[in-house]
């Protein structure tokens, strides 16, 4: 079936203007004039799309999620069908989540036990990153095997030691394992000895509420431990990408080492650009438990949030992705009740990274341009999946989503489909909104209407990263 999407506005990550969008099955098929002899021929044969008044724009691309994964004696409460039936109806069609391997374990069992997971529930494509947390002879080799199965990044951690951290010599050989094999390492970047240090001197004062997880994993600890893993990147001779940047002084390291022409990419995420250690981590009583995460929220007082939109303009942030990783209140995040060294750690936000970051477009911080190039087309260059997905092009998959830049609402826990008992995002007032959303040409969202299945999405096997100087 051939359809037509007409009247609304293209926007691509270097423009954006009038064209019409002519999908054949699963592909795009041309992008198209207005009014030219193409388009009208074109119209005769095809099911029509109005988008007068709106913007067509390639799907969003989540390249840091975490569906149904294990932590501190719970898991996240989306799994790969409720989380990527939310990301659809956010605007995003393609997700990079993980599977993790912890010490002892075998990377190849581990990875296995987590495509199984995913196969057959996912409603949009998905992709994997490999966890590495035991990094030793056999893993390594595991990483030259896997680069040539599609799954070409690899994330370690300077966190949580004991159970995922990597000492800076393993890190080191993962790099240079790396550096051999063409991956792209993604690291955790927060000095976890120092802040286990923090966090029991913090609890043995008594100082157990939420906001005490943020006074302990220090900004300082963060552009530490960026630091250092710029420069084991820079012996290793590998690209390095850094996840959930937070901290303005982290920023200033990723900063300096492009500058100097390094190989180093970062992230960041809608939390860390909207919310606050003062006004969301430290709400009263154990409300702040919603809001922690890892790295956590920054204070408004040290300006950590404008610092980071202008990283985003300057490309030294190049993606925002959301590390969706929802716990419910209760019975979840109430297991730190008294200790917040207990509270698991993540937000559910995969269903509001378009429209959060499309806020940035309404309030004059970034071009719409520049909104799409952060939440599709960079993450589908990142890892390996341009010009597939993350363009709206002759040959790419037709995920395509029509949006409205004009619609104004609400987001609240009454409204969005995340498999959570609350919101981060409750009463944020947002302008723009998703209408339709296309998964490889079918239609999955339409007019408030949920069109798809699970299943419907396609594991993908990814290239390498396709920014390496």
């Amino acid at each position: 079936m051939t359809t037509l999407i007409k009247g609304g506005t293209v926007v691509s990550a270097t423009g954006a203007g009038p064209a019409e969008v002519l999908i054949d099955g699963e592909r795009v098929e041309a992008v198209l004039r207005p009014g030219s002899d193409i388009a009208a021929a074109a119209e005769a044969g095809a099911e029509v799309i109005d988008a007068t008044g709106r913007l067509v724009v390639p799907g969003g691309i989540d390249v840091h999620t975490h569906m149904d994964i294990p932590i501190m004696n719970t898991r996240s409460s989306d799994d790969f069908e409720t989380g990527t039936r939310a990301a659809a109806w956010g605007g995003t069609t393609t997700i990079v989540d993980f599977a993790t391997q912890n010490h002892g374990e075998n990377v190849r069992e581990c990875l296995d036990q987590r495509m199984a997971m995913a196969e057959g529930r996912c409603a949009i494509d998905y992709g994997l990153h490999m966890i590495i947390g035991d990094v030793g002879n056999d893993s390594l080799k595991e990483m030259d095997l896997l680069v040539n199965e599609g799954i070409t990044s690899f994330k370690l951690f300077m966190a949580y030691p004991g159970v995922l951290m990597s000492d800076d010599g393993q890190i080191l050989r993962a790099m240079q394992q790396a550096a051999g094999n063409g991956g792209l390492i993604m690291m955790h970047a927060e000095n976890g000895l120092a802040i286990d240090v923090l966090a029991e001197q913090a609890f043995e004062r008594g100082e157990t509420a939420p906001v005490t997880h943020g006074y302990v994993r220090r900004a300082e600890l963060e552009a530490e431990a960026t630091h250092r893993a710029v420069q084991l990147a820079r012996v290793g001779a590998c690209p390095l990408y850094i996840v959930h940047l937070s901290a303005k002084q982290a920023l200033e390291q990723v900063a300096a080492a492009r500058d100097q022409g390094a190989n180093v990419f970062a992230e960041t995420c809608p939390q860390y650009l909207y919310f606050s250690l003062e006004d969301h981590l430290g709400r009263p009583g154990f409300e702040g438990a919603a809001y922690v995460c890892s790295t956590p929220l920054r204070s408004r007082h040290e300006h950590h949030q404008d610092e980071l939109w202008k990283g985003l303009r300057t490309n030294d942030l190049a993606v925002v992705a959301t590390d969706h990783c929802p716990f419910c209140m209760k019975e979840q995040k109430e297991m730190g009740l008294g200790d917040f060294r207990a509270i698991p750690n993540g937000i559910g936000g995969v269903e509001h990274r378009m429209d959060m970051i499309h806020q940035g477009v309404a309030a004059g911080q970034i071009s719409l341009a520049r909104w799409v190039e952060l939440c599709s087309t960079t993450p589908a260059r990142m890892m390996g999946l341009y010009p597939r997905k993350g363009v709206i092009a002759p040959g790419a998959d037709a995920d395509i989503v029509i949006y409205d830049p004009a619609r104004r609402w609400t987001i609240s826990v009454d409204n969005h489909h995340m498999n959570i008992d609350h919101s981060a995002y409750e009463g944020i007032e947002v302008t723009g909104g998703v209408d339709t959303v296309m998964s490889r040409g079918r239609t999955i969202i339409d007019g408030g209407r949920y069109l798809g299945r699970a299943g419907d999405g396609r594991y993908l096997r990814r290239g390498l990263c396709q920014y390496l100087t």
